[in-house]
């Protein structure tokens, strides 16, 4: 076999082997999404049962929006690696075509040579024409040799046709399948411009009664400051606590040669005198920006930190002390790095706080329905500290994380690895 066929022929193998790979993922991812846009109408349905905030109806019909428009772009690279393999195989059925011509021209001049030869003289007589025994020889093996290359040339036919007719099946039932892609995207498509019309609709809704909804952001807002002042005196009271206590040492240890200047810096509330032990701990805490862990197993970053203009109101600016990272219900949150616990927080029945101290850093893990550490406990990197709350408006599972540096607000996602 040519060695350009050969490689043919292996390029051909390798690219059908990856497409049915990757079909087979982007037929699961489809699965996934199918399920999740599941999951968000039985959400939505629940939602407009209990006439919950039309801002809330809204969030959730933007996140079923976008799991369609992901849906209809995973089915649309299921139709192209489709159409790519449907062209290799037509390729394929050319080739075999033109090979089976060539073969079957061949084997008719073949036969019409063998019937010629047969009409002009016999077997017999072409053998006993031989001028000695060698010639003789030499023409049985001719003939034996003619008669098995006919014999293999007749096999070769047969088996080409065979695999033609493979391929042309093959290549009707992905027809079938492409059509049937077809018509999944043309009808997720009529579903999407349905869901953005009503989307639409209750968009018109909010701005008829825009005082209302803004009042509503602006209440939340409003909750969300009250946390943050409380997460700020806690801190506060963190390094007041910690700086109290490095004096009380100081003083103990060299009572004749710590000055009233010195004392008073160390009862700052705004920043922590670090010992040497707590300097380590914070130096390497501070080496892992970029590569600390997140702090849910695994989840997606739907809140980022700072000022953001409000997904409906867009003239209104809202501020995030953190991030916001949405997880599976019954997630648990878990400490990016070693420390010890500063304090559990209880911000409401079912909403807590663990913060945790490294050093002069501290992180901070919001929105958790039940705690599993205590003020004073030693963590470890990964360790468990609580479960995630579920939301029973929203049904989502949201953590608010935190870091700080003394009572200086850092953005967590600078912090975490691969973000």
């Amino acid at each position: 076999m040519p060695k350009h066929l050969t490689l043919f022929i292996l390029l051909l193998l390798s690219s059908l082997s990856w497409s049915q790979t990757s079909q087979e993922k982007l037929e699961q991812r489809k699965a996934e999404l199918q399920k999740e846009i599941r999951e968000k109408e039985e959400l939505l349905k629940s939602t407009n049962q209990k006439q919950q905030s039309v801002t809330v109806v809204i969030e959730q019909q933007t996140e079923k929006i976008k799991l369609r428009e992901k849906l209809i772009g995973t089915t649309e690279k299921q139709a192209k690696i489709l159409k790519n393999d449907m062209y290799i195989n037509q390729i394929s059925i050319n080739r075999l075509n033109k090979d089976l011509e060539a073969l079957k021209a061949d084997y008719a001049e073949m036969i019409v040579k063998s019937y010629k030869s047969r009409s002009e003289q016999s077997r017999a007589m072409f053998l006993l024409s031989s001028k000695n025994f060698l010639q003789a020889y030499k023409r049985a093996q001719y003939m034996k040799q003619y008669a098995a290359y006919r014999k293999a040339q007749g096999e070769e036919i047969q088996a080409k046709t065979l695999q033609l007719s493979d391929y042309n099946s093959k290549l009707d039932v992905q027809k079938t399948e492409k059509q049937k892609l077809l018509a999944e995207q043309q009808k997720e498509r009529e579903v999407l411009e349905k869901e953005k019309q009503e989307q639409e609709k209750l968009v018109n809704s909010i701005k008829k009664d825009k005082k209302k909804i803004v009042a509503e952001i602006k209440k939340k807002q409003q909750e969300s400051k009250k946390i943050d002042r409380q997460i700020d005196k806690l801190i506060r009271e963190a390094i007041a606590e910690a700086n109290r206590k490095t004096a009380e040492a100081n003083k103990k240890a060299n009572p004749k040669t710590v000055t009233a200047a010195a004392t008073k810096a160390t009862e700052s509330s705004t920043k922590i005198v670090l010992t040497p032990e707590a300097k380590v701990l914070a130096d390497n805490f501070k080496s892992n920006k970029g590569n600390l862990p997140w702090p849910v197993e695994r989840g997606k970053v739907t809140g980022l930190y700072g000022d953001q203009h409000h997904p409906i109101e867009k003239e209104i600016m809202v501020h995030n002390s953190g991030i916001e990272i949405e997880t599976d219900a019954g997630a648990n949150a878990r400490a990016v790095f070693e420390g010890t616990v500063y304090t559990v927080y209880v911000f409401s029945a079912v909403n807590k706080a663990v913060m945790i101290q490294h050093g002069d850093y501290f992180t901070v893990y919001q929105n958790l329905s039940s705690v599993s550490v205590s003020k004073g406990d030693k963590v470890t990197r990964k360790q468990s500290i609580g479960k995630i709350r579920t939301n029973g408006d929203t049904g989502k599972t949201v953590l608010k994380f935190m870091i700080l540096q003394n009572t200086t607000y850092s953005n967590p996602a600078n912090w975490l690895f691969n973000m």
